[in-house]
């Protein structure tokens, strides 16, 4: 059982127990889509590591055909029955044995949060995989806290940095806009928001 598997199961249905759920879509999701009028009509979306669901269900309601998926089956059914008439395709998955037919397969992909909680040599295994789902023209959208390359790592979740987050372009991604902020939170959080396009 993986520790996020172990954060639901203790939940038992409160989600005031899991630290990372707001029970809310992302703001920094949220002012993207805003700020670039993104329609997803017709076109496909993967949220990684959904968590409960809520950007899964925004992107949805903007008309992208949604697949979000979460190593946590726990989550995923805690997902089904806060939105039971979803039309989000909710499934359970280890990110490094996902099914073959997501290979290049989504118009968008969502990665919020998810690389920052994992160990640094896991995360650059993990980061050719993600971009592995993005479709030809399609973008990548990665939300992220962040740090300068020569900070010290700290603790999870972990601040990431431009250098490493550069493995995305090794993998036939092309950079299209890099943000680097202080959040709304209370205190604020420093925050990269990259996005990226296959081309």
């Amino acid at each position: 059982m993986t520790e996020f598997e172990s954060a639901y199961v203790r939940a038992s249905g409160d989600a005031a127990s899991i630290s990372w759920a707001d029970l809310v879509p992302n703001p920094n999701m949220i002012r993207w889509l805003e700020t670039n009028r993104v329609d997803g009509t017709n076109r496909h979306a993967l949220v990684i590591g959904c968590g409960l669901g809520d950007d899964a269900e925004e992107l949805a309601r903007r008309g992208f055909v949604t697949t979000a998926f979460d190593i946590s089956p726990t989550a995923i059914q805690w997902c089904r029955r806060r939105f039971p008439d979803s039309e989000v395709r909710y499934v359970a998955a280890d990110l490094f044995h996902i099914p073959g037919e997501w290979h290049a397969t989504f118009d968008f992909v969502l990665e919020s949060y998810t690389l920052q909680v994992l160990p640094a040599g896991i995360r650059r295994q993990a980061m050719p995989v993600i971009a592995g789902f993005v479709a030809p023209e399609g973008t990548l959208l990665l939300i992220a806290r962040g740090r300068n390359d020569d900070d010290p790592p700290g603790k999870s979740p972990w601040p990431l940095t431009r250098q490493e987050l550069g493995l995305f372009i090794t993998r036939g991604l092309a950079e299209n806009s890099f943000q680097d902020y202080m959040d709304d939170e209370v205190p604020p959080v420093r925050r990269f928001m990259v996005t990226y396009q296959r081309k």
